[in-house]
């Protein structure tokens, strides 16, 4: 049986894991820490995993590879120069894994998005020897660009950057055009140092359209580092659990809470999350409360924006959401939540005055609003907040805006202007999250629920000066 290939995807968190197969023995590659979805993969498959491999110590997620290895049996392969806490199997670049004696892989040093990251060749076994399908990048060789290098400090990200483009050089030539790329990173993540819409791609394409191909290594080293913004503070946290080994993951329901019990945390001032749509948080809403919607990258902002520890409580319509919420949480870290409700907003306030709502909008009606003519029961703006991050802003951003990036926003809140302050991002997700925070601090605050794509065609004036 010829070799195999599935993808797991993770997209709420922009990354793919990968099953690799000959039909008998399979190899998993960079999985999450929620193991169970490989299991039945391979399961599926009929497949036995004996071999798990990290192409480096990751930062935006968990690794469940040594909850996946305890629980089959496999050898957990990772660099043999990364630094961990458990048992492993050492690898260096040029070491060959036989898998089977159709399925093999080859290590190859690709330095860049950490210092010792390892690239894995899929060779599939042929009449006339070994021929390469191709290649796990993880975090080096990505669709269209490649992994950020400044996650190991600042002060690193220049070499790095270096590094990263002798990398590619590397396996462009260890490989032919058509031998497929399986990147761990780039679909999202804020590990890639930018983004691509492919959904596949080769070795020959990215020769095509990658700037580490198109540019030599000074110019790649400049636009790389130019083009690097803020990545999620809790990578510090989970970088850090991958070195010292995962503990296993729980997704047991948690503890429920009353109205009493809710109010009691709120006013105690935990993040108490809202996960219905944003929508549905503007029409009715407990006050207090913090709107992040299941239907975008939820733990990536709470991870991002919640001290870390401390306790969450988790709102939703049905316990099937929480334990979606509880599901992604565990993959950055956040094992237990401290509590959750379901249900709808007037069960989880004690008396109807707890009870809020959002006033929203979208761009028609901020240029309405900013000639004089808001609609009706909507305050006319005394300023417009931008919460997108430094990239998206200098790109593009309504003229007479104020920016605060949603990461500063708990912090700078002082730096919004007084007065009614209406508050978009490219969506509307991220500002109903600030929105809610805005109004938790007594602001009158509109959502601008609308993608800023629209904002210049419905009469929004736009700056793009740096």
């Amino acid at each position: 049986m010829a070799v195999q290939v599935s993808v797991i995807t993770t997209s709420s968190l922009g990354d793919r894991s990968y099953l690799v197969d000959d039909g008998r023995f399979a190899v998993v590659v960079d999985p999450q820490r929620d193991v169970d979805r490989v299991l039945y993969r391979a399961g599926a498959a009929d497949v036995r995993i004996t071999h798990v491999v990290e192409t480096h110590l990751h930062n935006d997620y968990v690794s469940g590879g040594v909850e996946l290895a305890r629980l089959t049996g496999a050898r957990h392969l990772m660099a043999a120069a990364d630094e961990v806490d458990f048992d492993r199997v050492p690898v260096d670049d040029g070491d060959v894994i036989e898998v089977s004696d159709t399925l093999r892989l080859r290590a190859v040093a690709t330095p860049g998005h950490t210092y010792h990251h390892l690239s894995y060749l899929v060779d599939e076994a042929t009449e006339d020897g070994w021929a390469p399908l191709g290649v796990c990048t993880g975090g080096s060789l990505l669709f269209g660009t490649t992994g950020r290098t400044d996650l190991l400090g600042a002060e690193h990200a220049h070499e790095l950057a270096r590094r990263q483009h002798t990398s590619a050089g590397r396996l462009a030539d260890l490989l032919p055009d058509g031998a497929q790329v399986w990147p761990t990173h780039g679909f999202g993540s804020f590990c890639s140092a930018g983004q691509s819409d492919a959904p596949d791609s080769t070795i020959g394409r990215e020769k095509q359209v990658n700037p580490v191909f198109r540019l030599a290594e000074a110019e790649f080293v400049t636009e790389t580092l130019a083009g690097l913004d803020a990545y999620p503070a809790y990578y510090a946290h989970t970088g850090a659990v991958n070195a010292a080994g995962p503990a296993p993951v729980d997704l047991t329901p948690v503890a429920r809470a009353d109205a009493a019990q809710l109010r009691e945390r709120i006013a105690a001032g935990e993040w108490v999350v809202d996960l219905r749509h944003r929508k549905a948080y503007a029409v009715a809403h407990l006050a207090g409360t913090i709107s992040l919607g299941l239907d975008g990258p939820m733990s990536t902002w709470l991870g991002w924006l919640v001290d870390w520890g401390a306790p969450v409580t988790l709102l939703a319509e049905t316990p099937e959401q929480i334990a979606d919420a509880q599901r992604e949480l565990v993959r950055i870290g956040i094992d237990r939540p401290a509590a959750q409700a379901t249900g709808a907003p007037r069960q989880w306030a004690g008396q109807p005055t707890e009870l809020r709502k959002l006033h929203v909008a979208d761009f028609p009606a901020l240029a309405a609003a900013q000639h004089g003519n808001p609609p009706d029961r909507l305050p006319a703006p005394q300023a417009v907040l931008d919460v997108r991050l430094g990239n998206e802003w200098r790109d593009a951003h309504i003229a007479g805006a104020v920016h605060v990036p949603l990461p500063e926003l708990p912090r700078r809140m002082a730096d919004v202007p007084a007065g009614a302050v209406w508050v978009h991002c490219a969506s509307g997700y991220r500002a109903a999250l600030a929105a809610s925070l805005l109004a938790n601090a007594d602001r009158d605050v509109v959502l601008v629920n609308d993608l800023f794509d629209n904002a210049e065609a419905a009469g929004v004036r736009l700056s793009r000066d740096a």
